[in-house]
């Protein structure tokens, strides 16, 4: 396999945005996550093309990455000191109001959910996995280190998370809510506690759009109690659909099958409905990126988003701790260009799941290649 080397006006927008997204930015961010489950110590970010023209852009912060703001628009600093207009405008997302607040007993609202994007409310419900031993762990996860570093709770009840999406969404305009959970030691490997968390939420703030994150429940019929909760998408994450990349990067969640991966995305989308079910896909696990793309090919059939997302080494893991190195921006672009390409054609895009990772796209490229 050779990667694409056509160039095109389209194709340099793209890989700036890949760049970005793997380099960074020279500019600090008041919103940012030191730690957790997904993608940690990135900036949030509104990137686009001009005032009237945003997304949600989470990246890492970088003092030594070539690309800087100034003025609002992204600049590429050459080798001999001259700046290169990117044509892209890049904002920090402002820290929100309900990061000033408290619970009763005195919980900091920003230890129980996280501003995500620029209209998001994100929170890992469980902050504890039992996958996360060193010898099972996802060598790509930090999710104990923000408790470790005492910046969460283990645990968040269904009334605390409802208090504070009414106010994230009073008081700062949050469009959206997403709900992840560590696997946890029952079959439903953490759905029940999101399914009495969706309908706390959602008896607080009718109608708020959420989507729920977990591992394929043991007995299906989870994913029927989260939609009659009032779920808006699902994401089931496998991260790879190779096996081998699977048992090497996820030892012990690649213990899950691939059978009840899929047997688990057909019922979703059998229940949500096509479109409504989400799994991320990391580029740079050492897949073959044609097979990435083709396996890609092969969710969209059934109805699933594969959320194209870089692997990045984030401080913490065992990936940074063994000195991997993120995958190279062409292959990035590369991948995403593909698969969008494939959602095109199926007339899939991220922002019609509704709710969740992909309906925010922040973490990944996809957007920028029309997917």
């Amino acid at each position: 396999m050779s990667v694409g080397t056509e160039s095109t006006a389209v194709d340099v927008r793209i890989m700036t945005r890949a760049e970005l997204a793997l380099r960074g930015v020279s500019l600090d961010a008041p919103v940012r996550r030191p730690d957790g489950a997904g993608p940690s110590d990135d900036g949030h970010f509104v990137i686009g093309h001009g005032p009237a023209d945003g997304a949600g852009a989470a990246l890492p912060r970088n003092p030594d990455s070539p690309y800087s703001v100034r003025d609002g628009r992204v600049w590429l600093g050459e080798e001999d000191g001259t700046l290169t207009d990117t044509g892209l405008t890049l904002t920090p997302v402002l820290r929100p109001k309900f990061y000033d607040l408290t619970t009763a007993d005195g919980v900091s609202y920003e230890r129980i959910a996280r501003l995500h994007g620029k209209d998001v409310l994100a929170t890992t419900v469980v902050q504890t996995c039992i996958r996360y031993a060193e010898s099972d762990r996802c060598r790509f996860c930090t999710i104990e280190e923000s408790l470790r570093a005492d910046a969460t709770i283990a645990a968040k009840t269904p009334a605390q998370l409802a208090e504070v999406a009414e106010a994230a969404v009073r008081l700062d305009g949050i469009q959206q809510m997403v709900m992840t959970t560590g696997t946890t030691t029952g079959p439903d490997r953490g759905a029940r506690v999101l399914v009495r968390s969706v309908r706390a939420v959602l008896a607080a703030v009718p109608g708020l759009p959420i989507q729920v994150q977990c591992e394929p429940p043991g007995d299906l019929a989870w994913i029927r109690a989260l939609h009659d909760a009032g779920a808006t998408a699902i994401g089931i994450h496998v991260e790879s659909l190779d096996d081998e990349v699977r048992r090497r990067w996820m030892p012990g969640k690649s213990t899950v099958p691939m059978a009840e991966y899929e047997a688990a995305w057909d019922e979703a989308v059998r229940v949500f409905g096509p479109n409504r079910v989400s799994t991320y896909l990391l580029v740079g696990l050492g897949e073959n990126p044609d097979e990435l793309i083709a396996g890609a090919g092969s969710l969209i059939e059934r109805g699933v988003y594969p959320f194209v997302v870089p692997f990045r080494p984030m401080s913490g893991t065992l990936a940074a701790r063994d000195g991997i190195p993120a995958p190279g921006a062409e292959l990035l672009r590369y991948v995403t260009e593909g698969v969008a390409a494939k959602l095109r054609a199926a007339g899939m895009t991220g922002a019609d799941q509704g709710a969740g990772c992909a309906a925010c796209g922040a973490c990944s490229v996809l957007r920028s290649a029309g997917g």
